[in-house]
């Protein structure tokens, strides 16, 4: 999270968008069973909040609900990503969320920079797997680094080419 904070943060980091997981009211065919089975979850609603420390960074139109794992489904975040180079990921979970978006990405023609240090996920072994497919489609499709190379490459960069 404070990895992610600072990149949010930065003067120099290109645009944004949050998002987070809303359960659909009539889920289809495997949704169904995920909601079924994440029932208490989901329809909790401190769970479906952002984090707090994410708030000052939730500004009107920052923030994107979804109710599939890919953000690239979203109307709202293909808007925003429209005649831009390179999706900047970041998020909650390695194995899903971080994983489908990433992969959607690429087949849409993004090159995906996959920040491991602002990506939380299940376990140090998922992190190893997740980011190891990240690194298996590097250099063509992905770029994998920290937040503070990134932030890096950014500074000796315009914004405009991640």
């Amino acid at each position: 999270m404070k990895n992610t904070i600072k990149l949010l943060s930065n003067e120099n980091a290109p645009d944004y968008l949050l998002t987070k997981y809303i359960a659909p009211t009539d889920p289809v065919g495997r949704w169904a069973q995920y909601n079924e089975a994440f029932r208490e979850i989901n329809e909790n609603p401190f769970l479906a909040e952002l984090p707090e420390e994410l708030t000052p960074f939730a500004a009107e139109g920052r923030v994107v609900s979804k109710s599939t794992y890919s953000a690239m489904k979203s109307d709202a975040v293909l808007a925003a990503a429209e005649g831009k180079k390179a999706i900047i990921l970041t998020g909650v979970t390695a194995e899903c969320s971080v994983l489908a978006t990433m992969m959607d990405a690429i087949d849409m023609g993004y090159e995906v920079v996959y920040l491991y240090d602002c990506i939380a996920r299940q376990s140090a072994e998922v992190d190893a797997n997740v980011r190891g497919l990240a690194e298996l489609y590097a250099p063509i499709h992905t770029t994998v680094m920290s937040s503070d190379e990134y932030l890096a490459a950014i500074r000796r960069t315009a914004p405009a080419a991640f």
